[in-house]
């Protein structure tokens, strides 16, 4: 498979087991859940009615006052324990390299097939200047782009730190990531 290069009449020849795979929508769905949970905290916490600060005395009689009670710790009393309270917990979905693998292709072959896959011989910025990087994208007719760049000037970093639709990632970041190959 071969994909059009923006600015040059070469093209890019590309594997067709990357770019040319099938949409799987539950696979990617079940890769983002599990990107999605394990950003997730679960720190949440509540009291029970055991934790709750307080005594455990019986505070009125048993018969003759109305509804019976033991304590002011009950989840019916203000201050008291919740029924079923939260406690910490991790959300973490295992995923294995293969289905994220799988997921990332899958995902860049969709956005192939929508033209959304834009490759550009060299992006870069003369100055590190948030406006000259906006013209740049719009220019070339980019939204909301993830610029991917072997060697990225600190220019362009700079320039795209301040727009929050704009990521720019190295190559080497990426290839340092748990799911790549190790080279030998």
């Amino acid at each position: 498979m071969e994909l059009a290069v923006i600015g040059s009449a070469q093209k890019l020849s590309v594997s067709d087991a990357v770019f040319g795979r099938e949409f799987s929508e539950d696979l990617v769905h079940q890769v983002v859940v599990a990107f999605r949970n394990a950003g997730r905290a679960g720190t949440k916490a509540q009291l029970t009615r055991s934790e709750v600060s307080g005594t455990t005395k019986k505070f009125k009689k048993q018969k003759g006052g109305g509804a019976r009670h033991g304590d002011y710790r009950a989840p019916i009393f203000i201050g008291g324990g919740v029924t079923f309270a939260a406690k910490p917990r991790n959300f973490a979905q295992k995923v294995n390299r293969k289905m994220y693998r799988a997921a990332v292709c899958a995902i860049i072959s969709e956005l192939n097939r929508q033209d959304r896959l834009k490759v550009v011989d060299a992006f870069d910025v003369a100055e590190p200047k948030t406006k000259a990087l906006v013209a740049k994208l719009n220019e070339m007719g980019i939204a909301r782009p993830l610029i991917v760049t072997e060697n990225g000037t600190d220019a362009l970093f700079l320039a795209a730190r301040n727009l929050p639709y704009v990521q720019v990632r190295d190559v080497r970041a990426w290839t340092r990531s748990p799911w790549s190959v190790p080279s030998t």
